[in-house]
């Protein structure tokens, strides 16, 4: 293999590595968007879990002075 040959190569791997960097930042781009919208559900999901055990507990009748 001559050294033209190996310079082309390394090249070719260069160019070929910033193909599959470009993809995987795309990719982490998409999940970053998945995780963001689950924590906002989970946020509203613990939002209306607290809401409903706070009525809850409001719809008890107090107990009579003794």
């Amino acid at each position: 293999m001559g050294l033209t040959e190996r310079v082309w190569d390394a090249f070719a791997n260069t160019i070929k590595l910033n193909d599959k960097v470009d993809r995987l930042s795309t990719t982490v781009a998409k999940q970053q968007s998945h995780i963001e919208d689950l924590n906002a559900r989970v946020i509203r999901l613990e939002a209306a879990l607290e809401f409903a055990l706070g009525a809850q507990r409001s719809r008890r009748l107090p107990k009579p002075p003794r």
